[in-house]
């Protein structure tokens, strides 16, 4: 018996989340159905974070438990054989005994992508959030600059448990342009709930002019709600999580 640590991609299109939930298709509940079908027998796996309805993934951390009598590339290939489309084994690792994938991560890094288009794009559509009119640049360079740092953050989302500290460390935050499209990467510690896509949204306000600059500063400095709203699910995608250099994952038997 060893503790595996796996990378998951999938598409959440069609997901309500990646927790297990009763009555509703999420990624866990499909991972679980896959690992079962190639004889797991455990209850859980352990997850890393939480994604949203509609949110996509492609660095998602899996742990679990598992008797395979067979090489690290043979558990990755029957997984993926046995998985839907949506989802997807990157990589497979043997992880320490006591490994846990959510706590003890050290920081995860998110993705948002945007385009800007007057008329609809059904090839984009689906992983990217569509807005008019076009974004200011400098301004959403402005904004990126100011969130790295401990800040509270209750105005761009919630603590997991009522009650929770909604202090948050922010390593970094960017946006970059790619033609018509724009690119926002932010890395924390952890994240509230919501928390990615209320910063999105927030920003894309400012730069389209709709809320100052200086609003949006003082909602970060003072907890000042500035205006409602979250930025839709499908342009979000949990990119990577990471942990520390004392843990070793052994990725070849």
């Amino acid at each position: 018996m060893a503790r595996y640590q796996i990378i998951l991609a999938y598409d959440g299109t069609e997901f309500f989340g990646s927790q297990r939930q009763a009555k509703v298709r999420t990624v866990q509940g499909d991972f679980e159905k896959a690992l079962q079908k190639i004889g797991w027998r455990d209850s859980s796996v352990l997850i890393a974070g939480r994604t949203d309805a509609g949110v996509h993934a492609s660095g998602q951390v899996v742990a679990f438990d598992f008797d395979w009598k067979h090489n690290l590339n043979d558990l990755r290939n029957a997984l993926n054989a046995t998985l839907p489309a949506e989802l997807a084994v990157s990589s497979v690792k043997i992880a320490p005994d006591e490994f846990h994938p959510r706590f003890d991560a050290t920081a995860r890094l998110y993705r948002y992508r945007i385009f800007c288009q007057e008329t609809r794009d059904p090839l984009r559509e689906r992983f990217m959030w569509r807005v008019k009119p076009a974004l200011d640049g400098e301004i959403l360079n402005k904004l990126a600059e100011m969130l790295p740092g401990k800040h509270d953050f209750s105005a761009f989302g919630s603590p997991p448990r009522p009650g929770g500290s909604t202090e948050r460390h922010l390593m970094q935050a960017s946006w970059r342009k790619q033609a018509d499209e724009w690119i926002f990467e932010v890395e924390a510690n952890a994240f509230l709930y919501h928390m990615v896509r209320k910063l999105v949204f927030k920003q894309v306000m400012v730069a389209q002019h709709k809320v100052d600059v200086e609003k949006f500063a003082q909602s970060l400095a003072n907890q000042a709600e500035i205006t409602s709203g979250i930025a839709p699910p499908n342009g979000l995608t949990l990119v990577e999580v990471s942990y520390p250099d004392n843990l070793k994952f052994i990725s070849k038997i």
